[in-house]
């Protein structure tokens, strides 16, 4: 019987110029989808270029922030958060900058802990995540807890693909075929 080889980890002493990985990770109600996008690298590289520029270029309705314990607390690697969707309205704000914002904060220290982004580095590695917060949370009994839980995990998932360059490209030219897109066969079906 052959042996299943061991996950790629990150090369143990040189530069992560950038990695780039998604997850998506959703519990039942739709408002819980948590789909974040990552980029990560060295800071004095073009991740940490990326990042003193959309720090800096803030836009109405897209506002970059760092991902934060709470207040006066900021997590290392230094990670920014981007929304995905226009803000317009103060509860959405609110638990953007809230529960979401602490969520990732959680997802990268958790991915630090699970040994996908080396400790050691920690201070040279740049962040940027592209949150999604469905829309529709604006109008929704959410519970904050689900959504904190599911935004958490996408993020050190998220994390971890991108630092294991996951899928690798083996995967996919295997499973082209078989993976379909979920919205693209709603639409095929004329479900949307």
């Amino acid at each position: 019987m052959a042996k299943k080889k061991p996950a790629r980890r990150p090369v143990s002493g040189g530069r992560i110029v950038m990695r780039t990985g998604e997850a998506l990770v959703e519990d039942e109600a739709g408002w819980s989808a948590a789909e974040p996008e990552v980029v990560i690298g060295e800071l004095d590289g073009p991740v940490g270029y990326a990042m003193a520029n959309l720090l800096g270029d803030q836009t109405k309705g897209h506002s970059r922030v760092f991902a934060i314990l709470n207040s006066d607390v900021q997590v290392r690697p230094a990670t920014l958060m981007v929304s995905k969707v226009t803000v317009k309205n103060e509860k959405y704000t609110n638990i953007l900058m809230g529960t979401v914002q602490a969520a990732i904060a959680h997802g990268v220290l958790d991915a630090v802990r699970a040994g996908d982004l080396p400790k050691r580095k920690a201070n040279d590695l740049g962040i940027i995540v592209s949150v999604w917060l469905d829309p529709s949370i604006i109008d929704a009994e959410y519970d904050p807890e689900i959504l904190f839980r599911t935004n958490r995990e996408a993020t050190a998932k998220a994390i971890g693909k991108a630092m294991r360059y996951e899928p690798s490209i083996d995967w996919l030219l295997a499973n082209q075929s078989k993976v379909t897109h979920y919205f693209h066969d709603l639409a095929v079906k004329g479900e949307l």
